[in-house]
């Protein structure tokens, strides 16, 4: 066998196993990561917000592009920090419950997507992101789907 015919018969061999080790790689992050659609299998694990808070979880932005771009790691976990839409897993007993500050009645509820400001809050890291703990009144506004508000991708 030539050198030619060697290297070429070795190449797809390297080829699949570096595609074996990024899909597997992608398939456990994928597992691990928690959004608002698989959030329902660890919503009884997360902590129940005292008093007037809200607990969120932020929106976490697509991996991929439209056009089939990977988007590094490094933005993604700036994105996620930066972002400011979230989805409401659960209301504390008192929250919106003040009639002098909320005299038209609560602002959102659960399942809702909410915006708040960029820094509001404290984030909790759990496994496979972080949630939010936000004040009752620190929900600037609810929207129905985050991306259409999103520019990033």
């Amino acid at each position: 066998m030539s050198k030619e015919q060697l290297s070429n018969s070795e190449t797809p061999k390297i080829k699949h196993a570096l595609e074996e080790k990024y899909k597997k790689q992608d398939q456990e992050d994928a597992a691990n990561r928690i959004d608002h659609e698989n959030v329902d299998t660890v919503v009884d694990e997360l902590p129940d917000p005292s008093g007037w808070r809200l607990l969120v979880l932020p929106f976490t932005p697509k991996d991929k592009t439209k056009g089939g771009i990977l988007i590094a790691q490094e933005t993604l976990d700036k994105l996620r920090i930066a972002v400011n839409c979230g989805y409401v897993l659960k209301v504390g007993p008192l929250a919106y419950q003040d009639k002098e500050k909320f005299p038209t009645g609560a602002w959102c509820k659960e399942k809702d997507w909410v915006i708040f400001a960029r820094y509001a809050g404290s984030r909790l890291p759990i496994r496979g992101g972080e949630v939010r703990i936000l004040n009752d009144d620190e929900v600037l506004g609810t929207i129905s789907d985050p991306e259409s508000i999103l520019h990033h991708i």
